[in-house]
């Protein structure tokens, strides 16, 4: 079920996305030959009126083929006129925003009603889920309070830094313990004890662990507070996926580059293991789309609205030679994305790192 539900998300943005630049090519007057879920070939087709709606068979995106993208096709005379080149700048620009401008709107409001109706975790230092696999099963329990290790009191991460204190004896591999116990103080039932566990270290998360996760519940925000965290939220996600580019140029930073498959994963461990935090995660992979499709390089969105911006400017169409030379660059980058994205992914997967924590 996880499976399809990951899919149905994704088909739910491609569609949203495509449907913008339906709508406003239909809205302005522009000729829709087809609207196309998923990429050919194609399994089911069927044409309403003069566009035909379609299924393809590669579930890798979606597209709407509008009469004359091509500046250079060759069109019957009845329908030259409603060719997209044939359009002025503000037509052709308002009908290729329209696909981001749906995927950045389904953001925002995503993110409004995670944190209006959904919210975020409450810090908290109860002991919630203990792991029956690892050393503080049988010593801690559900409803426990952590509060203090090797004497420090803190927040999770001070605990988290004190734990990893404790280092193996030998080289660090999976499942080695540590050869020091921590001394976890908790409260329980009223009354505070020292309990002592020694830690394992988990090459998945690349930490010493002791094995329990904190009981933190979610708090739905007023809606003045959700819609001033979505807009916060928003914006840091906003300049982060814009940073995108300049990682390909960061060794470390390429390492960071997830694609579709990962992408997809994420959204599938999440649903198994946190539901209501898909809302979030469809949020920023819309509006991630968004910003990436906004790039000012041919194929993508951005590619469009940047050469009929520059044909406004100079007053003249702009050679088909001349932007099939620089939409090299954008197909370079976004082949060169996706490889990235695949190889990280297909490292992840195999190591598998996709784990929902």
């Amino acid at each position: 079920m996880s499976w399809f539900l990951a899919f149905a998300g994704f088909a739910a943005l491609i569609v949203l996305h495509e449907l913008g630049h339906f709508a406003a090519a239909k809205a302005v007057g522009m000729r829709v030959e087809r609207f196309s879920l998923f990429f050919p070939p194609l399994l089911v087709r069927k044409r309403v009126g003069e566009t035909e709606y379609a299924i393809g068979a590669l579930p890798l995106g979606g597209y709407v083929k509008i009469t004359g993208m091509n500046p250079d096709e060759r069109l019957p005379e009845e329908v030259r006129d409603r060719a997209y080149h044939a359009q002025p700048v503000w037509k052709r620009v308002v009908v290729i925003s329209a696909g981001p401008a749906m995927n950045l709107l389904l953001a925002f409001v995503l993110l409004l009603g995670f944190f209006w109706f959904i919210g975020p975790r409450e810090l908290s230092t109860d002991v919630g889920e203990v792991d029956p696999r690892l050393p503080a099963a049988g010593v801690l329990e559900p409803g426990d309070r952590l509060v203090a290790v090797d004497g420090r009191e803190g927040d999770p991460a001070t605990f988290q830094r004190q734990i990893s204190r404790h280092e193996c004896a030998g080289p660090e591999r999976d499942g080695c313990r540590a050869a020091t116990p921590a001394t976890l103080t908790i409260e329980r039932d009223g009354r505070q004890m020292d309990v002592r566990i020694r830690p394992v270290y988990d090459a998945e998360v690349g930490r010493m662990r002791v094995g329990f996760t904190y009981d933190a519940p979610r708090r739905p925000l007023a809606f003045g507070p959700a819609a001033g965290e979505a807009v916060s939220q928003f914006w840091f996600i906003a300049k982060e996926t814009a940073k995108l580019p300049a990682r390909l140029l960061d060794s470390e930073k390429r390492e960071e580059i997830t694609g579709v498959v990962g992408s997809y994963e994420t959204t599938r461990q999440t649903i198994l293991n946190d539901a209501e935090a898909v809302v979030g995660i469809l949020a920023i992979i819309s509006l991630s789309l968004a910003i990436v499709n906004l790039f000012p390089f041919l194929p993508l969105d951005g590619g469009h609205i940047f050469w009929a911006i520059v044909e406004k400017v100079r007053r003249r169409p702009v050679p088909l030679a001349v932007m099939e030379r620089a939409g090299i660059v954008g197909f370079m980058l976004v082949i060169g994305l996706f490889l990235i994205g695949l190889t990280n992914d297909i490292e992840r997967l195999s190591g598998e790192g996709f784990n929902v924590r």
